[in-house]
C-alpha cells in the first residue's frame, strides 16, 4: 500500500527546508520500503 505525500515547499525557507526534509523521507523510505510517493507542486509565492 503506498502513501501519497504532497510537497509544497511554499517561499522564503520553504524550498530549502523541504529539499533536506525530502531526501529524508526518500532514505526512510527506501530503508524501511513504507511506499512513498513524492509529488511535488509549487504554493505561495512560489506559484
Amino acid at each position: 500500500m503506498s502513501k501519497q505525500i504532497l510537497i509544497l515547499p511554499g517561499d522564503g525557507i520553504g524550498p530549502e527546508i523541504m529539499t533536506e526534509a525530502v531526501k529524508v523521507l526518500e532514505l526512510v523510505n527506501q530503508k524501511y520500503q513504507l511506499g512513498f510517493e513524492l509529488t511535488h507542486d509549487v504554493i505561495g509565492g512560489a506559484a
